[in-house]
């Protein structure tokens, strides 16, 4: 409710830590879930004033038709449907007006409260909450430029076009007109579906709801393994039921993007889930994650043991598999390794994809499912024009390291040839050891001092003379004996704060 109140940002905050359980603790995420991205509909006027603002004050010339009743409400955009002086239907999103400043303004907060956390809590350290608000600011900054949007959609729409596939058939991707979009209006074409989150989406005529789930399932893994481009937010409202049993998808906004080497080690990963091979899923984690060597593996295999076999071979009734790997997650940051942001992205996105699954099927198994399409995944991993472009990659680095080495080579020559060349050999333990030496040599140096003190404050208090004293010794030996005894008490302290 806090999140709620405190506006925009902090809802979409509140929502990418709902999926980041290697950040936040268990009784957090599950509040986090609940937070909802729908907000009062602004008045059609101050929509009208921003579609004015980007295609001129007589819309006639752009717009035959915009409805001024929002299909859609959220933080940053609304939803309108529209038709173009053309005759198209389309639907526009319209950037809610302010949004832009209202967000920087909650970022620089949030920015204040993550060097806050990193300076005075030093259990926050190892989260980097700096580099968190700096990832989300740079999604964030994406999300409400809807030219990047635009593009997405049509990045998506030339990976379905190709009709080698049998999927592309079934899938609609909105047209995006990107004549016609700014920063601030996406126009894009309106599709003739039902929203799989509304109950007669699959009550349709000819609709077959097991269809659905394949063509579904496959345009995802499709999605992640061929194209490593998916969309990152396919909950119920985004997926759209056609006549004919097609599938389609609307609202690219959020978007993942995967490299060769994370497609392998995410395919690695589900096959040993399926064959409960926690050593390899592991060992997976540790190669995506930056460089650590404070991991044990053993352990960590262990402790991802203790939390996937109790559920291993129940059904999604019993089972979600996005939920686990994301746990998963949460114990590979306790043994210290980074989860890369994409692979958080693809675990949320397999809660989605079974939640989209719940909705039909009850018994829905994704692992199982995702697994009988592993042929498919496999050929194109062994694709000749793939493994010809792989090749390719491979000779252009191995050519630029040959071409580089003698150059290499040659400079390490010279600079060890320098007179002023020195090797720096770091070992981390002997700055403790010298620290320990010093503050051992300070306080023998201080025990020397104060027992000089002493002995010349009994000299001269052992001599007879007509010395000024006082409580009953010479007053230069009180001084002394002061002077010791506060020496004393400060070597007393450094040494009980001795490393």
């Amino acid at each position: 409710m806090s999140f709620e109140e405190l506006g925009p940002t902090f809802v979409k905050l509140g929502q990418v830590l709902a999926t980041r359980p290697d950040l936040v603790p268990e009784e957090y995420i599950a509040e986090f879930e609940k937070l909802h991205d729908r907000v009062q509909p602004l008045p059609f006027e101050k929509i009208q004033t921003i579609l004015e603002d980007e295609f001129g004050t007589d819309l006639k010339d752009v717009f035959e038709f915009v409805d001024p009743n929002p299909l859609g409400s959220a933080s940053i955009a609304q939803v309108h449907a529209a038709r173009l002086a053309t005759g198209e239907k389309v639907v526009l999103k319209v950037q809610r007006p302010g949004i832009i400043r209202k967000i920087a303004d909650d970022l620089d907060v949030l920015y204040m409260l993550a060097e806050l956390l990193e300076r005075y809590l030093p259990e926050a350290r190892p989260l980097n909450p700096v580099i968190v608000v700096s990832e989300f600011f740079k999604a964030l900054q994406l999300e409400t430029n809807f030219i990047v949007e635009a593009n997405n959609l049509r990045r998506f729409s030339e990976n379905f076009s190709s009709e080698k596939n049998p999927v592309n058939a079934a899938v609609k991707i909105p047209k995006v007109y990107l004549e016609l979009s700014t920063e601030r209006v996406l126009v894009m074409e309106a599709l003739p579906g039902i929203p799989l989150s509304q109950d007669n989406a699959l009550r349709q005529e000819g609709v077959d709801p097991h269809e659905i789930i394949r063509i579904g399932l496959r345009t995802y893994l499709k999605m992640v393994f061929i194209d490593g481009f998916f969309h990152g937010d396919l909950h119920a409202g985004n997926v759209l039921v056609m006549p004919d049993n097609k599938v389609g998808l609307i609202d690219f906004g959020v978007v993942g993007r995967l490299n060769p080497k994370t497609q392998a080690s995410i395919a690695n990963m589900l096959l040993a889930l399926s064959k409960e091979d926690y050593d390899r899923l592991a060992l997976e984690y540790v190669d995506l994650a930056p460089f650590t060597d404070k991991v044990n593996v053993e352990l960590f295999a262990r402790e991802l043991r203790e939390l996937i076999a109790p559920f291993f071979g129940l059904t999604l009734k019993n089972f979600n598999a996005g939920k686990v790997l994301m746990s998963s997650a949460s114990i590979a940051s306790r043994h210290h390794l980074t989860v890369p942001a994409e692979l958080m992205i693809f675990f949320k996105s397999i809660v989605a994809i079974e939640g989209l699954g719940r909705r039909i099927d009850k018994d829905f198994d994704f692992l199982q499912a995702s697994l009988e399409f592993t042929g498919e995944i496999v050929k194109h991993q062994l694709d000749p024009q793939r493994l010809l472009t792989d090749f390719g990659q491979l000779m252009r680095e191995s050519g630029h390291l040959i071409n580089a080495l003698p150059r290499q080579l040659s400079f390490l020559l010279r600079k060890m040839n320098s007179p002023d060349y020195a090797q720096r050999l770091d070992v981390p333990a002997l700055d403790d050891l010298k620290k320990s030496v010093e503050v051992s040599f300070n306080l023998l140096f201080l025990g020397v001092i104060i027992g000089s003190l002493i002995v010349s404050g009994s000299l001269i208090y052992a001599f007879p003379g007509d010395f000024h004293r006082i409580l009953g010794m010479p007053t230069l030996s009180f001084i002394l004996y002061f002077i010791a005894g506060v020496l004393g008490i400060v070597g007393f302290f450094n040494y009980i704060r001795k490393p």
